[in-house]
Formats: structure tokens, C-alpha cells, sequence
């Protein structure tokens, strides 16, 4: 059972996706494994993770018969996760050197809670790499683990789910799962944090979150974005 599992849902991303799975499989602690999900994407990356996966047995490629959408693509990784800790990583970003080593560390350190916050930072096509501005509310400092009602101020920070680790049996044992739809973190990442008896944070900067100038979900327009209303219906429920 390796320490983590690594999802990474790929659709129309074969411009960055070697660079994301060098950047897992590159980590100075290699106890994981790579779940890669070809969302039955019409380019080269299901080719890519193929590829990747004769040549390192740390990669399951997982591909899908139809377009499935990010959600149900991460859950199909999520089924087939064994790791103790569940991490996903968006195809057209990348983990910074070491972090799964830190990550692994603090979670040792605050006794394998439900739920560790790590840090990232956004990174632009000049080169520009600009820190999350909340990183404050991400202190290690004072008790750790606690439970959110200890920390609302955590909500604050970006609400997505590549900014964390999750222990798989709180997963399991909760039921989480992905809707479909866009704006699929706001019904995973809210309820899970409500849920976890322990959460603990790390103040570092483990995911650079790549800003596409074209290609981005959110810069798109169509009525897809209406999902939102029923995404946070989720949530209230």
C-alpha cells in the first residue's frame, strides 16, 4: 500500500500533462502511485499516460470510453486508489519539488488527519509565480489537528480539491464523491472539511496552479455555469 495516491483526470492537455507527471513522479519521496485518467480525450494525452505507465510501474492509466467531465474522471481514480492519503493534481499543473516529502511529514507530525490544507501559488506564461494571498490562514502555529469550527478562517482559502490530502478510510467511510457538472469542488471540498474530526495545515507552497490564457473552464461562456446553483444546493443539503 503505497503512502499516497497521486489522481490526475487528463482532457485536452497534452501541452502540459508530461510536465504535471514528471513533477509526482520526480518527488524526492517515491512512495505513491500515479492514477492517470484519460477522460477519453480527442488528443495525444491517453497515448501520453500509456507511455508513462510501461515506463514506470508507479502509473495505473485509466482510460474512459466517453467524456466523462473532471468530476467523474477524479472519481474514477478515486476507485482505484489504494494509497493511505488521497492527493489530486489538475493535468496542467504541477507539484513542486518535495512536497510530497513535507506533505508526508506534517501529517506524521499531526498524527494522520482526516484532512491536510497545503499551500500553492498561481504561475503565468511570463514566468510570474504570485503566492496564494490567504496564506495566513494556513499557520502552523497553535493546536494541531482541529476540527474547522476551530478555524473557519480556513474557508477562506481557495475552495478546490488540489490543495489537499485526504485520508482514503475518512473518504471511504463518508462516501465522497464528485458530481458532475462544473464547479464539482464546491459539493467535495465544503462538506469534506465539515466532515473531518482532524484537519491540519501546511505553510508551503505545494501545487503551482498553472493560468492558462485560453483553455481554462472558467474563462469560458455557456450556460454549463449555471451548475454552480445546483453545486452549492449540494452543499446546503
Amino acid at each position: 500500500m503505497p503512502r499516497f495516491s497521486v489522481i490526475v483526470p487528463a482532457y485536452k492537455v497534452q501541452a502540459y500533462l508530461s510536465e504535471c507527471l514528471d513533477s509526482v513522479l520526480s518527488q524526492s519521496y517515491p512512495d505513491l502511485e500515479l492514477i492517470a485518467v484519460d477522460d477519453c480525450s480527442p488528443d495525444a494525452c491517453g497515448a501520453l499516460i500509456d507511455e508513462y505507465a510501461a515506463r514506470d510501474a508507479r502509473v495505473k492509466a485509466v482510460h474512459l470510453a466517453e467524456n466523462q467531465g473532471l468530476g467523474r474522471a477524479r472519481n474514477a481514480g478515486l476507485a482505484r486508489a489504494t494509497g493511505d492519503y488521497l492527493v489530486f493534481l489538475d493535468s496542467d499543473d504541477t507539484l513542486t519539488p518535495d512536497s510530497l516529502r513535507s506533505i508526508a511529514d506534517r501529517i506524521k507530525e499531526t498524527g494522520e488527519p482526516d484532512v491536510l490544507v497545503f499551500d500553492y501559488a498561481r504561475t503565468y506564461w511570463n514566468g510570474t509565480v504570485e503566492r496564494n494571498k490567504v496564506a495566513a490562514q494556513l499557520t502552523q502555529q497553535g493546536p494541531a489537528p482541529f476540527r474547522l469550527e476551530d478555524r473557519p478562517g480556513l474557508l477562506r482559502v481557495l475552495m478546490v480539491a488540489w490543495n489537499k490530502a485526504y485520508r482514503r478510510e475518512f473518504v471511504a467511510e463518508q462516501g465522497f464523491r464528485f458530481p458532475a457538472g462544473y464547479y464539482e469542488d464546491t459539493p467535495w471540498t465544503f462538506p469534506v472539511l465539515m466532515a473531518a474530526e482532524s484537519i491540519a495545515t501546511l505553510d508551503r507552497v505545494c501545487v503551482h496552479y498553472r493560468q492558462r490564457r485560453q483553455g481554462n473552464i472558467l474563462s469560458t461562456t455557456s450556460r454549463k455555469h449555471f451548475d454552480i446553483f445546483e453545486q452549492y444546493d449540494r452543499v446546503f443539503a
